[in-house]
């Protein structure tokens, strides 16, 4: 250590210890720090970008199948419409031909031993 001090006052460096080395190194290490949080907050970025997508993805699912499944219950609301709509006018009818046949001679009832006798 004492050839380096003598050196270092002659060519007016400092001398090279371990806590200059050290120095060196923390310096170095300030100046790829950035650069490795700068690559993982791009990681992160991404990361986020793909779930914040992925999460975009899902809400547009679930909104296009809660349309589906409106439109699907007003289909099933009209169908339960029509269908008793239907019922309606066959019992209109049943009850129309069931008057008919009661009025018409050719569907009355035929007492056989009233007509024998």
């Amino acid at each position: 250590a004492g050839v380096e001090q003598c050196l270092s006052t002659l060519f007016g460096e400092a001398p090279q210890t371990e806590d200059h080395s050290s120095r060196i190194l923390h310096q170095k290490s300030k100046s790829f720090l950035p650069k490795m949080m700068s690559a993982d907050m791009d990681a992160v970025d991404a990361e986020n970008q793909v779930e914040l997508e992925e999460k975009t993805r899902l809400i547009n699912q679930v909104l296009e199948l809660q349309h589906t499944l409106e439109d699907l219950s007003a289909r099933v609301d009209a169908v339960k419409e029509e269908n008793l709509k239907l019922k309606s006018e066959n019992q209109v009818l049943g009850q129309y031909i069931e008057n008919l046949m009661s009025a018409s001679s050719v569907f009355q009832t035929t007492d056989t031993k009233s007509k024998r006798k």
